[in-house]
């Protein structure tokens, strides 16, 4: 009942004035009776205070024009019925001691207060609703706030945040949609964000009070546009940074395999296995379905490497096949512009290329050039068979691994002419040998045997009694068959022809007997092998026995040999003083470039005090 009463008080609109005259007179007749019932147990004097209570209802219902209208009606009731002489109105002599102007000055003061009392009453009403409504608003902002700002796409979000702006709002059928949004007569529009097109629309009914549409412009919506403007702040940026962060994920993938593959182009691999990597890394960093290198021969393609995502190196492009150059194929676009190129029509080509790729689904092929010192060598082709658009930018992206196969071509290609620059001249050095040798034994040894016979035979003519000229002649005969012994040591020396005629064996049991220490022999294989790897395992062995007799200070040395069909491998040990290293001395230095010149490998283990071991491996074909 209290509360009741005080919302009849706060409310801001008043009754009708025709309702105010009839509550007033009802009071005013109501006061009449109560007043007449206690005339015989109050004072007449003191019965005003019974009118006093319609006054105060007046006044604070009707305000304070019908309150005063209601002090008078009640001042002029209270005259008639209740002072003395009852029911008339005859006034005192002295005005002073009547009642009536005393009731008149307190129903005024009662009338005015209670007026106040309604102004107050309704003015702290108003405030609390508005701070209601502003603490409802705030909460709406903050919910509304929270719901856009930890969205990813605040578009999503619009119904839910539909839906809490009409709770809030208490009117059904508010939306908030995306965007510029035609309404048509039956609901009102306001438009969010002006800057060319809106951010969003608020669409309410047409009929939605006055009050509410007021409430939406004048604080709602700013508060709406702020959030909607900085959702699609974030969102961009959001956007922005996980471009960022996936351009910064490419590029260090991408550095990442260009690291990987400079360090197999540094460690000198075999080209075969170097293109199929490369392949391997454009096609991982493309996403592309395959990826062929392919190297130009006189009219045609013979591919190198290849790798597919689906069957790794089985990629429907075999090493070794040759494909001709024919239009519309990616590889005779790149030979003859000279630059990356792009084929995504295969559908009307009538080659074998075209005819492969619409049997595989391509859809598009991307092409970059192999340009060896700024010569063509060949091409890298990613194929897709994606039906969207697909390897955008990959032109570009191909660039740095086609310069690293291109210099991983030069740098083989360098190493290649190297070896074989370095073969030709130890190939050289062993014909220069072999016909020194041979100059030696059929030149001069021939001469000088031809002399010692002659000699001889002179010897055997001589009369007895020259003793003295046959002691001479024998002296210079003997000194001629020393000098062609030593002619036979310095020709076998040179090249022997023991390993001529009888291969490795027995040129290595030849170099044991001859040698200063003793050599324990393990020969495995008694084949012949290509002439340059004999002529290779003669001098290395021979070579390591001298430095060993020269520098090891080894009692005994161990020497094995033995083929295993691809190669010749040869194992000198010692029980020396150890300590050699392969970049100090002439000797082991010779060594390793007659062996490497040969695509062989030279390892030395010579730990200090712990003796030396040698290894070589010789290729038998190369």
């Amino acid at each position: 009942m209290r509360a009741r009463l005080l919302s009849l008080l706060a409310h801001p609109t008043r009754p009708s004035l025709g309702q105010g005259i009839i509550v007033a007179a009802a009071c005013l007749a109501v006061e009449i009776l109560i007043a007449r019932m206690l005339w015989q147990i109050a004072p007449s004097g003191s019965l005003g205070v019974v009118y006093l209570l319609g006054i105060l209802l007046v006044s604070t219902l009707w305000g304070l024009p019908l309150g005063i209208l209601t002090v008078l009606a009640s001042g002029v009731a209270f005259e008639y019925f209740d002072f003395p002489p009852k029911e008339s109105f005859t006034l005192p002599a002295a005005w002073a001691v009547s009642p009536l102007p005393i009731f008149l000055v307190v129903g005024l003061l009662v009338a005015g207060i209670a007026s106040m009392a309604r102004s107050l009453a309704v003015e702290a009403d108003e405030r609390r609703r508005e701070a209601d409504e502003r603490r409802r608003e705030a909460d709406l902002a903050a919910d509304l706030a929270h719901l856009l700002l930890r969205s990813e796409d605040s578009r999503a979000v619009l119904p839910v945040a539909s839906e809490r702006l009409a709770r809030a709002l208490r009117v059904d059928g508010v939306a908030i949609e995306g965007g510029a949004v035609e309404v048509g007569d039956d609901r009102h529009a306001l438009p969010l964000g002006g800057n060319g097109e809106p951010l969003a629309t608020v669409t309410l009914p047409a009929d939605a009070p006055e009050a509410v549409r007021r409430r939406l412009s004048e604080r709602i919506i700013p508060s709406l546009e702020a959030l909607l403007q900085t959702a699609r702040d974030r969102e961009t940026i959001a956007s922005a940074l996980q471009a960022s962060r996936d351009e910064n994920r490419r590029i260090a993938e991408e550095q990442a395999a260009l690291r990987r593959v400079a360090t197999l182009v540094a460690r000198g691999i075999s080209p075969t296995e170097l293109f199929n990597r490369v392949a391997q890394e454009v096609c991982m960093i493309l996403g592309a379905d395959r990826v062929a290198i392919g190297r130009y021969d006189t009219g045609r393609m013979t591919v190198v490497g290849s790798w597919s995502l689906r069957y790794g190196t089985a990629s429907g492009l075999p090493i070794g096949s040759q494909w001709p150059l024919e239009e519309p194929s990616v590889s005779a676009r790149v030979r003859r512009i000279l630059r990356p190129a792009r084929v995504s029509d295969y559908g009307t080509g009538m080659g074998k290329i075209s005819e492969w790729a619409r049997d595989q689904g391509v859809t598009v092929s991307v092409g970059c050039p192999i340009l060896v010192e700024a010569r063509l060598w060949g091409v890298v082709i990613a194929f897709s068979v994606d039906p969207e658009p697909t390897l955008r930018c990959a032109e570009e992206r191909m660039r740095d691994f086609t310069d690293l196969v291109a210099t991983a071509i030069s740098n083989a290609q360098v190493r290649a002419d190297l070896a074989a620059s370095r073969a030709r001249v130890v190939a050289a050095a062993d014909e220069s040998r072999r016909r020194i040798e041979r100059n030696l034994h059929d030149g001069a040894q021939q001469q000088l045997v031809s002399l010692a016979l002659e000699l001889r035979a002179a010897e055997a003519g001589m009369p007895p009694e020259q003793s003295d000229a046959r002691k001479r002649l024998t002296h210079a005969l003997n000194g001629l068959t020393g000098v062609m012994e030593d002619l036979q040591e310095l020709s076998r020396g040179i090249h022997p022809a023991i390993l001529t005629n009888g291969g490795v064996g027995p040129a290595l049991r030849m170099l044991a007997r001859r040698s200063a220490i003793p050599v324990e022999l393990d020969i495995r294989s008694e084949l012949r092998l290509p002439e340059r790897v004999e002529v290779a395992v003669y001098y290395v062995t021979a070579e390591t026995l001298t430095n060993v007799v020269k520098h090891a200070r080894a009692s005994v040395a161990r020497v094995a040999f033995w083929t295993d069909g691809g190669a010749a491998h040869l194992t000198i040990e010692d029980d020396g003083v150890g300590g050699a290293d392969l970049g100090s001395g002439s000797g082991l230095l010779g060594i390793s470039d007659r062996v490497e010149a040969l695509d062989g490998t030279v390892t030395v283990i010579s730990p200090a005090g712990a003796g030396t071991t040698l290894s070589v491996t010789i290729p038998l074909t190369t």
